[in-house]
Order: structure tokens, then sequence, then C-alpha cells
């Protein structure tokens, strides 16, 4: 019983299979295990990160802006059409995090960028 599948939906560890399904005694909720594998797989996918036009981005990726991008304390705004080269994906609301020639150290946002 190394096994054990706890409830997806009160968490209880005590579920037990009941022929094809899994069944809670604390909530009485039903389940299929194979159902569940197949949700966290699209969950997964769900999860990548993806550029304007819905192309999946990856780590060493190059990429490019696909609008003027104003920069806080900067000068001038970065200009759409800006190659940037060896992303690194990361989590949290600006995803991308690279290094621009002649700008430096930046993090930006998937949805500005296009996969070159």
């Amino acid at each position: 019983m190394s096994d054990q599948i706890a409830c997806p939906q009160c968490k209880s560890p005590y579920a037990y299979s009941n022929g094809s399904l899994m069944v809670c005694p604390e909530c009485n909720n039903e389940w299929s295990p194979e159902a569940d594998q197949a949700d966290e797989r699209s969950e997964e996918a769900s999860k990548a990160i993806k550029d304007a036009n819905g192309n999946i981005l990856q780590d060493g990726d190059t990429v490019v802006l696909i609008k003027d991008l104003p920069v806080k304390g900067a000068p001038k705004a970065l200009k759409a059409g800006t190659k940037v080269k060896n992303i690194r994906l990361t989590d949290g609301d600006h995803n991308i995090d690279c290094k621009i020639d002649g700008f430096g150290a930046m993090a930006l946002k998937s949805e500005f960028v296009r996969k070159a």
C-alpha cells in the first residue's frame, strides 16, 4: 500500500480502489486514476511558456521583440525587431531573463516576443 493515491478533492490519504475507480471514504468522491494522470499531463503542457504566436519557448532560444518596450530609467525604448539571443526561462510575471546587446540584463514577458 505504499502507492496510495490521495483524494484530489479533499486530499485524504484513505482513498481505496473499487474496481476501476478510486473512492474517498471522507468526502465520497469517486475518480479514475488514469484520467487524473491525463489531467496532470495536460496541466504540464499548459504551463509551458509560449511566445506571442503560441510557439513553445525553451532555454537558449533566440527571440525577437514584436513591439517597442519602454524601459524605466533608460533614455530610449527597446525597439521592435531587436533580436535577443540565449534566453533563460523563469517563473513569475516576467518569465524571460536575457542579456540585450547595448542594454544589459533584462527581464521580459513572453507575450512581447516571437521565436526567431
